[in-house]
């Protein structure tokens, strides 16, 4: 089912320099969407606009059919969108539960127990944790904040070849498994071959592939 939709989105740092060019795109839920595209092309800036960061200049983004400006975009960010980073964003000092217990609207430990993470490791400082158990906290905040759609810039990007391919699973898996619109943006070609839809974005123009 369609939850989310781009219209002629356009957006532009100034006037020598147009980032996106009248970029349409639909998103379903139920589905994992990888945007390929080399460094600089735009990709950022496009999750940034879908995530309620910063504002289209030209064009729509709809939510459920209405413009996510018609609500403050606050209430996009906490109540529709979920975003993971290549940093995980995590706050050093805490327990992973204590960081997914910081948005959650389901029982943090049973969330970070199902991405696999043990009784012991829940405990721990988050900077005792390997990169991709850090990872798996980031998506776990994700999952218990319990919004449709989950937005992730470079989700594997400071990730070793294996450790990268389990966290792609599991963003397949919320895709799959939890009816999660999940939208991806990644230089990796290994993880866009999971994808259920592949865009590239050059030039200001978002290609299906």
């Amino acid at each position: 089912m369609s939850v989310f939709e781009m219209k002629d989105v356009s957006y532009s740092y100034d006037k020598s320099k147009r980032i996106l060019t009248a970029v349409n795109a639909v998103f379903e839920t139920g589905k994992m969407y990888a945007i390929l595209g080399v460094s600089g092309s735009g990709k950022t800036t496009l999750l940034s606009l879908l995530g309620g960061l910063d504002v289209p200049q030209k064009g729509e983004i709809l939510f459920d059919g209405m413009d996510i400006s018609e609500h403050r975009l606050e209430y996009h960010r906490r109540n529709h969108v979920s975003l993971i980073f290549q940093s995980y964003n995590l706050i050093d000092y805490m327990t992973p539960v204590e960081n997914v217990k910081l948005t959650a609207k389901q029982d943090a430990l049973l969330v970070l127990k199902h991405l696999g993470l043990t009784e012991d490791e829940v405990k721990r400082n988050i900077m005792k944790l390997s990169g991709g158990q850090q990872q798996r906290v980031a998506i776990a905040r994700t999952l218990a904040s319990d919004t449709p759609i989950i937005l992730a810039d470079e989700p594997t990007g400071n990730l070793d070849e294996d450790t990268a391919a389990e966290i792609t699973e599991v963003l397949k898996n919320c895709a799959h498994q939890m009816n999660k619109c999940v939208i991806i943006v990644t230089h990796s070609n290994d993880l866009a071959k999971q994808a259920d839809m592949v865009f590239r974005l050059k030039k200001g123009k978002l290609q299906q592939l």
